[in-house]
C-alpha cells in the first residue's frame, strides 16, 4: 500500500496521506502501479467528461477532458514533453541535450510541440463526443492506464542516461517482474470495458500496441542523441501515448460507425 501511495502521490497531484520522505528503493518499487493510477485518473477524468458532454458542446468537451488530464497530473508530463522536444531536437551535442533538458525554461520547440498535442487531443475528444458519451468516457478512461503501463515498459527497457536523477531510482529497482506485474494490472483495469461493449477492449488493446510501437521508437531515438533515457522522456512517452490512445479509439469508432 506504501509503494502505491507514493506513486499516486508523485503521479498526481491527489494526497491521501502526503509523504515527504521516500527512499529510492520505495520509489522505484511503486513503478508497478503506476497503471493503478492511471486508472483513478481515468475515472475521474471520464467522470468530468460525462457530466460535460450532457451540454451537447462538443468542443468545451474536449477542452475540459484535455485541461482535467492535465490539471490531475499538475501538468508534470508535458514539462517532460517540452523540454524533451527541446533538447533532442536541438542538434546539439549529447551533454548540451542533456544541459538543455535539465534546463526548466521551455524553448520555442517544446511550446509548439504541446500547442500542437494540445490541439490534436482537444480535437479528437470532441470527436469522440460526437460518436457518443461511451466512447469519449472509454477512451479517456483507458489512455492514463495504457500510457502509465508503456512508461513502466520503457523504464525496464532502456537505460538510464544520466548518473543521477529522480528517474534513476525507477531504472535502479525495477526488473522485468515489475514489468509483468505492469501488464497484467493494466489487463485487468482495462478488462471492464467489455461490460459495456467488446469493441472497447477491443479498442484499448489495439491502442496499446500502436502506443508500443511509438513509444519505443521514440525512446530509440532518444537514445541515439544522449545514450539512453531520462525523467523527461518518461514524461514525453506518457503524452504522447495518451494522444495515440485517443487517435486509436477514434479511428476505430469512426470505422465502425
Amino acid at each position: 500500500m506504501n509503494s502505491f501511495l507514493i506513486a499516486l502521490q508523485f503521479l498526481t497531484r491527489i494526497f491521501v496521506v502526503k509523504q515527504s520522505v521516500w527512499t529510492e528503493k520505495s520509489f522505484g518499487e511503486s513503478v508497478k502501479y503506476f497503471p493503478a493510477v492511471g486508472a483513478i485518473i481515468g475515472i475521474i477524468c471520464a467522470g468530468v467528461v460525462g457530466a460535460i458532454n450532457l451540454l451537447n458542446l462538443p468542443l468545451l468537451t474536449g477542452a475540459v477532458g484535455f485541461a482535467s488530464l492535465v490539471i490531475l497530473t499538475g501538468g508534470m508530463h508535458c514539462d517532460g514533453l517540452m523540454d524533451s522536444v527541446d533538447g533532442l531536437f536541438s542538434g546539439r551535442e549529447r551533454e548540451k541535450i542533456l544541459e538543455i533538458m535539465k534546463d526548466s525554461r521551455a524553448g520555442s520547440f517544446g511550446v509548439v510541440s504541446m500547442i500542437l498535442v494540445a490541439a490534436i487531443e482537444i480535437c479528437t475528444l470532441a470527436e469522440l463526443a460526437k460518436l457518443s458519451t461511451w466512447w469519449l468516457c472509454a477512451a479517456i478512461y483507458s489512455a492514463p492506464i495504457i500510457a502509465r503501463q508503456i512508461m513502466v515498459l520503457i523504464i525496464v527497457s532502456f537505460p538510464y542516461a544520466r548518473p543521477e536523477g529522480m528517474g534513476k531510482a525507477f531504472a535502479q529497482f525495477t526488473t522485468q517482474r515489475t514489468l509483468i506485474f505492469s501488464w497484467i494490472g493494466m489487463f485487468l483495469l482495462l478488462l471492464p470495458l467489455n461490460l459495456i461493449s467488446v469493441m472497447f477492449f477491443f479498442s484499448a488493446g489495439m491502442a496499446s500496441l500502436v502506443v508500443r510501437i511509438v513509444s519505443v521508437r521514440f525512446a530509440n531515438f532518444a537514445m541515439k542523441k544522449i545514450g539512453g533515457v531520462t525523467g523527461d522522456i518518461y514524461g514525453a512517452v506518457t503524452v504522447l501515448a495518451e494522444m495515440f490512445v485517443l487517435i486509436t479509439f477514434l479511428l476505430i469508432g469512426n470505422y465502425l460507425k
